[in-house]
């Protein structure tokens, strides 16, 4: 669940990174993937981590 949220978060932010930024909507795309990648890798990191202190 974590993971899921971690990787819908980082496609967000993304996303509005690159429009902030003035990119094109394939520069959209990519920051969103790119970010929904790296958020989800890392929540699945801190949900491994919180179940290995519980």
């Amino acid at each position: 669940m974590i993971v899921i949220f971690g990787a819908l978060v980082g496609a967000a932010w993304g996303g509005y990174l690159a429009k902030k930024r003035g990119g094109n909507k394939k520069d959209i795309a990519q920051y969103a993937t790119s970010s929904a990648i790296v958020f989800g890798l890392l929540a699945l990191f801190l949900s491994i981590l919180l179940a290995r202190l519980i």
